[in-house]
């Protein structure tokens, strides 16, 4: 039997260990969905594309290996776009496949027409419209190959009549398509690290994802260095939030002990993070940093001195090279702080705190507490970020994934339902904002469809939360009228769609509903109606951002007094 060009980019796919492609099916798809029907890869048909794009990213974002969407001619495509910023902007390997018209039909002004590598450029390190059959197998080979070395967006578009065409040939090389291998430090480079650690007085370690894999040398390092280990939100999930090195995070998702000891120690080492808000990190230029992008050196605080390499091998080499050091000075201040700052965290998250009012942290501390040792959370944009990032307690082999360079609203449903998808006896834990989760919730039907036992847990707060600090914080009054909205009976809904629905409006519930629905079968929401104006801790707080705040309360007063 002769093998078409959907044959050879499918039979390429089930190669390289592509599991799932998620998408619609278009007219000008077809052939690849008779390709993808006579594989062994499953077809996972969402509710719209976007939805599509994000489960490839989260599922790229979980395992480094590449994921696959798929939408078909005009609006199919750009409706991936939106969702593949995800991967884009995450670093995450995603071929995204889009459908065409016949190649007759170009530069006629036909219906559904685009431009797809206009379209495509700016989320893709590779865009390109196979236009014959013979081009194919090149044009297949150099995509993955780009979304593995790039770690990023790789895009084909594929012409029906040429999709459905004779292959002139399969595509070689294929053992070479695989995800890039760490890569040491030189050995001088490693050297000059161990002499500026030897001579800083005080070390504070800083871990984003690049540590991932790396925790046991993280450790070792901490302990001969005695230097806290702080970490970004993408590194959170590395170790347990209760090892004693592991003393919290950077920023707004962050503790206060964190912030001080950054500005106050000796030397910065950041490890494998690009972390982009500046103010939380030294001005002056006692930075180490060590990542294996050699793009990201430097570009967010004064560096002293800039090392390409993965962080595994490098500390590797490193602990082979640095010498102990024997002050716990900063170490036992940072760890005095970090306990004041958990104690306050426990105490807002207490469901004694109200009677009448469930707050969000308690929300964030009821899932953190009820979940498996190895779940998966997903977590939404918005202020709904704060409350889980920050009072998620991990236990060190659960995961946590989120849209946290892209910062997306309405993502977490989607990259939940491609994570569960690899495993679908595996927890995983879908934390909205309603805003988010009122933009794609037609994502929990391709849940339902597919018996993706997603967990959704919603603050509902009839609000878009962060946007009203985002305001005060430049002095100006919250608009209410364009940031608050009615919701829908979000169980209704769950039900309606085929799965399980629980809602928990008082503290009394909030436990008993959340663990009801992780223990039910098949998907399910939990809606958790929650304190609207509940404030997030501030690790840091400019004088200039407070006089704002004031400004803006004292405004948003004077407007319900005399209105707009």
């Amino acid at each position: 039997m002769s093998r078409t060009v959907a044959d050879v980019l499918v039979g390429v796919l089930e190669q390289v260990g592509v599991r799932h492609i998620f998408g619609l099916i278009g007219d000008s798809l077809n052939p690849l969905a008779d390709a993808v029907r006579r594989s062994r890869i499953e077809w996972i048909g969402v509710r719209h594309e976007e939805g599509a794009a994000l489960a490839a990213s989260g599922q790229a974002k979980l395992t480094g290996l590449l994921s696959v969407c798929a939408g078909t001619t005009g609006p199919g495509s750009t409706h991936l776009v939106a969702g593949l910023y995800e991967a884009s902007r995450d670093h995450a390997p995603v071929l995204a496949l889009s459908g065409d018209m016949p190649r007759k039909m170009h530069g006629t002004d036909y219906i559904q027409t685009t431009e797809p590598d206009l379209l495509f450029r700016d989320v893709s390190l590779y865009t390109q419209t196979v236009s014959s059959p013979a081009q194919a197998p090149g044009a297949i080979h150099q995509a993955i190959a780009a979304a593995y070395s790039g770690r990023g967006v790789a895009h084909l578009t594929l012409p029906q009549d040429v999709i459905a065409a004779k292959a002139d040939s399969g595509v070689s090389s294929i053992s070479t398509l695989k995800p890039r291998p760490e890569l040491a430090a030189s050995a001088t480079d490693v050297t000059e690290i161990a002499r500026r650690l030897d001579e800083a007085g005080s070390v504070v370690i800083m871990c984003g994802a690049g540590c991932h894999g790396a925790a046991e040398e993280l450790r070792v390092l901490s302990d001969r260095l005695k230097a806290p280990l702080v970490h970004s939100v993408k590194g959170k999930d590395i170790m347990s939030y209760d090892d004693p090195r592991w003393m919290g995070g950077v920023g707004m998702i962050g503790t206060k002990a964190v912030y001080n000891a950054v500005m106050q120690c000796d030397l910065l080492l950041m490890l494998g993070t690009d972390y982009p808000y500046s103010e939380f990190l030294p001005h002056k230029g006692s930075v180490i940093q060590v990542d294996d992008r050699a793009h990201v050196l430097g570009r967010r605080a004064p560096t002293a001195l800039g090392v390409v390499g993965s962080v595994r091998p490098t500390l590797e080499i490193l602990l082979r090279k640095v010498a102990s050091k024997n002050d716990t000075k900063l170490w036992d201040q940072v760890t005095k702080e970090r306990r004041k700052w958990d104690d306050m965290l426990d105490k807002q998250a207490d469901p004694a705190r109200s009677l009448d009012r469930t707050f969000p942290q308690a929300v964030a501390r009821a899932v953190s507490d009820l979940a498996k040792r190895d779940a998966v959370f997903t977590l939404d944009t918005g202020l709904n970020t704060l409350w889980s990032a920050n009072w998620i307690r991990q236990s060190g082999s659960q995961r946590i994934i989120g849209s946290f360079n892209n910062a997306a609203v309405g993502t977490a449903l989607g990259q939940a339902n491609g994570v569960q998808a690899l495993d679908r006896s595996r927890q995983v834990i879908a934390l909205c904002g309603d805003g988010g989760f009122n933009m794609l919730m037609c994502e929990f039907l391709t849940a339902v469809q597919h018996k993706l036992p997603v967990k959704v847990v919603i603050y509902n707060n009839s609000a878009f939360g962060l946007i009203p600090l985002e305001a005060e914080a430049a002095g100006l009054p919250a608009y209410r009228e364009a940031i608050e909205f009615p919701n829908p009976d979000f169980c209704a809904l769950a039900r309606a769609c085929g799965g399980h629905g629980f809602r928990a409006t008082t503290q009394d519930e909030l436990h008993d509903k959340i663990n009801e629905a992780f223990r039910i079968e098949g998907p399910a929401i939990v809606d958790c109606v929650v304190a609207a104006d509940e404030m997030p801790n501030f690790p840091h707080l400019e004088l200039d951002k407070i006089g704002h705040y004031a400004l803006a309360k004292i405004k948003e007063v004077a407007l319900a007094v005399a209105g707009p």
